[in-house]
């Protein structure tokens, strides 16, 4: 039976990709019934219902083809093999619950996780598929030795996704596990709140001794915050010595983060990092065409390939871009073809190689009344400090310049570059003032009016 299963285990993996193969094939197992038949054992209803809408035809040729006696009826079942002592055996009894699988995961502490965000919904590409390997991987257990992942990328490429992800395979395949789905910013928060009404060892015990699994999104939040960087080292030690698993998802590399203690970025620094690019163009057709399957969406190949080659920023603006076509197109009862694409493409694509840190310099000193010279001096000044971190915000939003060479065009090392960076991002939470700066920019920028 062990070789049968074997033989069709490889056929099975060299006809579906490989990640899908690690998903959903790896965990099945197949045994013989008393009548006769064949019966396909799942880890859990959701897994079983995958399985048979998907590969069910697929398994089902492949036993009548490599068992010698396969010609009995093969079934799909949820079990497990433990009999009622709780002892394991070679009885195979069925789950006393259905799992709903449409329904939300919902993690035990943080954030909802997106229903959405899994790895089968994620597309994989030359850009990504390292990250992607590793999140499975520490999603899965597959390598022991490394249990924390760092995820980097720009904002938009999917780092979030393959973070949730990651929760989402946890929760599905092991319910009882405890997951914790936040941000740093949450963290921070919720600890000051511990403090201030004096349950600061609940919140330790919580993340310290209640927690399987850990999704700490945006780290580089942490900037500045002295005292949540102590506590969130020592919590990671915790978790570190118990062999909890970790995803940590930044902007910016450990080492590149500013204000951060030496202790928590050799915490950080010490999981395996890796960096997810913008998608190529194969990749980005790949995303459309799934979005346009998963929505219904009919939208013809060469709109599908406009779109790809035209909107290049990131994930976001690409789905974007596909959402607008069909929405105005149900809205003005126009067909789908390259002229409404191209009206659509038209309002979305920033003209980045038009857009360079020198043009932003000088559309910031005109609207702010200073000299070019001034934004790049040494002067500490309020009415100078403002212009240079928006300069720098802008570079960093519409340039593809690294973080160094941006903080050398402005006389700057480049944590003083991600410093006014995350003090602009901070101020556009509540000030409106700089939110409507910041739009003002945006809005000539995109329009090409600089």
């Amino acid at each position: 039976m062990e070789v049968v299963w074997k033989e069709i285990k490889a056929a099975l993996k060299q006809q579906i990709p490989s990640h899908s193969y690690q998903m959903w094939i790896e965990p099945l197992e197949l045994v013989k019934n008393k009548d006769d038949g064949w019966v396909i054992n799942c880890p859990n209803p959701f897994s079983r219902r995958r399985v048979q809408d998907k590969f069910g035809s697929l398994i089902e040729n492949l036993i009548h083809k490599t068992a010698k006696n396969g010609s009995g009826a093969v079934t799909f079942q949820t079990v497990s093999r433990k009999n009622n002592n709780g002892n394991s055996n070679d009885c195979l009894v069925r789950d006393p619950q259905m799992l709903l699988p449409a329904a939300h995961v919902k993690p035990h502490g943080g954030r909802l996780l997106r229903k959405d965000f899994t790895f089968d919904q994620f597309v994989v590409g030359g850009s990504n598929d390292f990250a992607y390997s590793a999140s499975l991987s520490l999603a899965s257990r597959k390598d022991v030795q490394q249990n924390s992942l760092f995820l980097i990328s720009k904002t938009g490429l999917g780092k979030s996704h393959l973070a949730q992800a990651v929760g989402n395979h946890v929760m599905i395949r092991n319910p009882e596990e405890r997951v914790y789905y936040v941000t740093a910013e949450d963290f921070s928060n919720e600890m000051v709140h511990a403090f201030r009404h004096d349950s600061i060892e609940l919140f330790k015990a919580k993340y310290r001794n209640q927690c399987d699994v850990l999704l700490l999104e945006d780290v580089h939040d942490l900037s500045g915050k002295q005292r949540t960087q102590v506590e969130l080292a020592l919590t990671l030690d915790t978790l570190f010595e118990a062999g909890k698993r970790i995803i940590f998802s930044s902007c910016y590399l450990p080492g590149d983060i500013p204000k951060l203690n030496d202790k928590l970025r050799s915490r950080l620094s010490y999981s395996m990092i890796s960096a997810i690019e913008p998608p190529d163009f194969r990749t980005r057709v790949r995303i459309l065409q799934k979005k346009a399957a998963a929505h219904g969406y009919r939208v013809p190949a060469e709109v599908i390939q406009y779109l790809a080659n035209e909107l290049t920023d990131d994930i976001r603006q690409l789905e974007s871009g596909m959402s607008c076509v069909v929405a105005k197109s149900s809205l003005l009862g126009m067909p789908i073809d390259l002229s409404l694409a191209a009206s659509v493409v038209k309002h979305l694509a920033r003209q980045r190689k038009q857009i360079t840190i020198e043009v932003i310099k000088k559309l910031v000193c005109k609207y702010y009344n200073v000299s070019a010279e001034d934004l790049v001096s040494r002067s500490r000044k309020q009415v100078l400090v403002r212009p240079r971190q928006m300069a720098i915000y802008l570079s960093r939003i519409y340039t593809d310049a690294p973080l160094q060479t941006i903080g050398r065009s402005f006389n700057r090392y480049h944590a003083t570059a991600l410093h006014s960076i995350n003090s602009i991002q901070k101020e556009l939470k509540g000030n409106a003032v700089v939110q409507q700066q910041v739009n003002f920019f945006r809005n000539k920028l995109d329009s090409g009016k600089f």
